[in-house]
């Protein structure tokens, strides 16, 4: 288990929020940050620090992957609306203090995915936000939130560069286990929700709606994961919205939701060695 209980002590202590009231969820449902809400800070620097703590600790802590992602945008010039969802955020690190990420001994060497993507979720750009997490067996092993580099007119169209990066991992982390001798079987399952997406990529025809992916600029994306699935190396999966793992990295969610999603991709308390073998069930039931 990996566990970052006393970097988070620190953290909160630097902050002077040892003895704040925790919240239940990283970010509040509805909130959409923009660079021209609220006063700006007198000393960004401070936002800038915490920032880049948090950017540590997402790496054993993909539960913050999407808000991290939204305040690392604004650190040229951090407003007080930022600063707030930051102690938000700490907050909910402060009722978090013993999760971790968990990592069965027994995971099987099979690898599988989950792409998502929010359409038009930046403020200041109109751009989508791509999130992937990619398991080994049972055990998280790859996650990502991002925003995407060009606006899409569709959320298909998001939904679709999203399973295009979500691709280019999986090749990489599959090129990663093959140079350590490790055989991992294909086809590897990628799981999306939206199913116009998935038709597109195992449709080798375009259709009216598709036009504008047919351009020089987004050509790349387009082949690339229909390649993947025509090769026989990626296999595409429809999965229930809310048992959609990869919506944690792109949305911000009820605290319900969001508890639900943590422990399904392994982030659980803390406890003791002997119940470890019984904690988790497989990430797909």
């Amino acid at each position: 288990m990996l566990n970052k209980r006393k970097y988070i002590l620190d953290l909160l202590r630097d902050q002077n929020l040892e003895s704040c009231h925790f919240v239940l969820f990283p970010m509040s449902r509805g909130v959409k940050l923009s660079q021209d809400d609220g006063d700006l800070l007198p000393d960004p620097e401070v936002y800038r620090r915490i920032i880049g703590k948090l950017l540590y600790l997402n790496m054993t802590r993909p539960d913050i992957s999407y808000v991290v992602q939204q305040l690392s945008q604004f650190l040229s010039a951090p407003r007080s609306s930022h600063l707030n969802t930051v102690v938000h955020v700490l907050k909910y690190l402060k009722g978090t203090l013993n999760h971790g990420l968990f990592y069965p001994a027994s995971s099987e060497y099979v690898l599988s995915a989950y792409s998502d993507a929010d359409w038009g979720t930046c403020v200041d750009s109109g751009r989508s936000l791509s999130g992937y997490c990619v398991f080994l067996g049972n055990a998280l092993v790859s996650w990502k939130t991002k925003k995407q580099k060009v606006v899409s007119k569709s959320s298909i169209e998001a939904e679709y560069r999203s399973m295009s990066k979500t691709a280019d991992e999986v090749v990489w982390l599959e090129g990663l286990f093959s140079e350590l001798h490790i055989e991992v079987p294909t086809p590897i399952v990628l799981h999306c929700d939206n199913i116009s997406a998935q038709h597109i990529a195992e449709n080798p025809c375009f259709h009216e709606k598709t036009k504008h992916l047919r351009s020089k600029h987004h050509k790349i994306d387009v082949h690339y994961i229909r390649e993947q699935v025509q090769s026989g190396f990626i296999k595409l999966k429809h999965v229930k919205y809310a048992l959609q793992l990869a919506d944690i990295m792109t949305k911000p969610l009820g605290a319900d939701q969001h508890r639900f999603l943590s422990q399904k991709i392994g982030l659980v308390s803390q406890i003791p060695v002997q119940e470890w073998p019984v904690l988790l069930s497989p990430v797909h039931s």
